[in-house]
C-alpha cells in the first residue's frame, strides 16, 4: 500500500471513530462504553497492522478530546488495545486472536494501567474495579462487532487474507 493510499484510508478510520462514537455508544456502569472505538482497533490492526492501528486510536482520541466528546481515559483505551490486537494478528494470523488482543490490551491492561494515569494527570484516585467493568463490556462489545466488519469485508472483497 503507498503512503498516500495509507494515510487516506487511516483518516477514514479516525473519522468513523470519532463520528461512530457519538452514534453508538450505551451505559456501562458508571461509565459508557463506545464500542466503535474498539471495532476499529480491530479493523486497523488486521487491515493495516499494529503501528498505523496506534496512530488511529491516538487521533481518535485526540480529536475527541479536542472536540469535548471524550476523556483522557481515551488514550490509554484505545492505545493498549490497538497495540496488542495489532501484535496478535501480526503474530498469528487470526481475526479471533486480534479481538482477543482487542480484549486484553483494552479491558484489562489499559484498566489497570488508568488507576494511575487517572490519578496522576486527572487527580481521580480510583481503583481497578472502577475501570475494569466498563472497559471489558466496551472492548468485548467493540472486538465483536470488528471482527463482523472484518468478515463481511472478506466476503465482499474488499480485504483479501486468510486467517486458518
Amino acid at each position: 500500500m503507498n503512503k498516500t493510499r495509507l494515510l487516506i484510508t487511516m483518516a477514514v478510520f479516525v473519522a468513523i471513530g470519532v463520528v461512530g462514537a457519538q452514534f453508538l455508544w450505551f451505559p456501562a456502569g458508571i461509565a459508557k462504553a463506545y464500542p466503535v472505538q474498539h471495532a476499529v482497533n480491530v479493523v486497523s490492526a488486521v487491515t493495516l497492522g499494529p503501528g498505523p492501528a496506534i496512530i488511529i486510536a491516538f487521533m481518535i482520541g485526540l480529536v475527541r478530546n479536542l472536540l469535548g466528546l471524550g476523556t483522557l481515559l481515551a488514550f490509554p483505551g484505545g492505545i493498549f488495545g490497538a497495540m496488542i490486537a495489532g501484535v496478535f494478528y501480526q503474530k498469528f494470523k487470526s481475526r479471533r486472536l486480534a479481538a482477543i488482543g482487542e480484549i486484553l490490551g483494552t479491558g484489562i491492561i489499559a484498566s489497570l494501567f488508568c488507576v494511575p494515569f487517572a490519578n496522576w494527570v486527572m487527580g481521580s484516585a480510583h481503583g481497578i474495579f472502577f475501570f475494569l467493568p466498563s472497559f471489558l463490556v466496551s472492548s468485548i462489545s467493540g472486538a465483536l462487532i470488528g471482527v463482523l466488519v472484518l468478515r463481511r469485508m472478506e466476503v465482499r472483497k474488499f480485504i483479501q487474507y486468510r486467517s486458518y
